[in-house]
Parts: structure tokens; C-alpha cells; sequence
């Protein structure tokens, strides 16, 4: 499996792309905005894209969802269920915060902890991590020990826990019992900056850094 980061929006969100070297099929994952570019770059990958993937359904990470989906015909799989309020917020969301006006829109399918999502002959597994929204979901591929994080963790710090049904608790319980789990070794992707590994965050961060001596 391949990734690649296309930085969208003024937020810089990194949305991404993975696909299977195989068959070249592919998901996106959080296509925030400017679609242009989410397409010009895959066109250039050769990626055929077969899925919209959300994390969570914040305004950069969720702006461009369903107008991707209806220039290309392509299911929504994610966020999990609890992240409905923010779906259907995101025409709000968008005059808010600058964005071109956008349309709410209904995942093909709600995602919960344990589920697995496919593609070529790729498999996700999907892991339930509220904190920054209540329906935050990550995509791990344990194979290639690759982590999309969205905003629960970033390098050196942790997502915003002050929006709507946030909450810094959950969000650290999310980190410490799904995600660091999964082995210092696993790289992750955040939402925004540079990637990281979980190992490296358990060691430094000052947010959730733990004792792993």
C-alpha cells in the first residue's frame, strides 16, 4: 500500500491517499477542500479512487465530501455515528470559518470500533476514538503499521477538546488505550503537521507521553 498527503485548505489539512500498488484502486481520506488538487494528485498516482473516508466531520476535514461524492460517484464510509451533529452543521460550519458554502450530506456507512474498511486489496481496521468529536474514527493498516490519526494526536500535542461535546478525558483515554496499543513502532498521520510514530509520542509528548521503560 501507497500514502500520499495533499495539504487542503487555509487549515492545511492533511487529507490522504491510499491505494493498493496492486490494483491501484484507492481511498480518500478526509477531503477537506480543493478538490482540484485531491484529484490532480491522484490522476498523477494513477489512483483510481473507489471511497470517501472521514475521520471526523470538522469543516477541513469534511467540507469537500459531497461534492467529491457526487462529481465521482463515490460512497462516504465514516465518521462513526455520534459525529451526525456535525455533519449537518457543516453549511453553518462553512460560512463560519470562510469556506465555500458546502452541503451537509449521510455516510454510505457509519463506522464503529472493530469494523474493517477495503479497498483494492487493502484492509483497515477502524478504531473509535471520541475526544475531539464524540464519532472520531482512525484507519490503521497493520500490515504496513500506518496510522491516519485525523485530530486525536499530533506531533507534540493532542487535538482540541473546546467544541461541541468534546472532552479532554475521553480524548486521553482514546490515545493511551486504542492507539499507543497498537506499538511504538506504527507511523501515524495527523490531521495537520508532520507525521509521527506513536513510540516517539510516548516518549516526548508532553500531553500523553508515557513511562514506557
Amino acid at each position: 500500500m501507497k500514502a500520499l498527503i495533499v495539504p487542503v485548505t487555509a487549515f492545511q489539512q492533511n487529507c490522504t491517499l491510499l491505494w493498493c500498488e496492486r490494483t491501484l484502486q484507492g481511498v480518500v481520506i478526509d477531503p477537506g477542500g480543493d478538490l482540484d488538487l485531491i484529484l490532480e494528485e491522484a490522476h498523477a498516482a494513477g489512483v483510481k479512487l473507489v471511497k470517501i473516508l472521514l475521520t471526523h466531520a470538522h469543516i477541513d476535514h469534511a467540507g469537500g465530501t459531497a461534492e467529491l461524492a457526487e462529481r465521482l460517484g463515490l460512497p462516504v464510509e465514516g465518521p462513526q455515528r455520534l459525529d451526525d451533529f456535525w455533519i449537518k452543521l457543516l453549511p453553518q460550519q462553512s460560512q463560519m470559518f470562510g469556506f465555500p458554502k458546502v452541503k451537509g450530506f449521510v455516510p454510505d456507512r457509519w463506522l464503529d470500533q472493530g469494523d474493517t474498511v477495503e479497498f483494492g486489496g487493502e484492509t483497515l481496521e477502524v478504531l473509535h476514538c471520541p475526544g475531539h468529536t464524540p464519532g472520531h474514527v482512525v484507519f490503521f493498516h497493520r500490515g504496513e503499521r500506518l496510522a491516519v490519526v485525523g485530530d486525536v494526536l499530533f506531533q507534540g500535542s493532542i487535538g482540541r477538546t473546546d467544541f461541541p461535546q468534546g472532552d479532554h478525558a475521553t480524548l486521553l483515554k482514546s490515545i493511551r488505550e486504542r492507539l499507543f496499543p497498537l506499538g511504538g513502532d506504527v507511523v501515524f498521520i495527523p490531521g495537520h503537521g508532520p507525521v509521527s510514530t506513536f513510540g516517539e509520542e510516548m516518549r516526548h509528548n508532553p500531553y500523553v507521553g508515557v513511562d514506557i521503560e
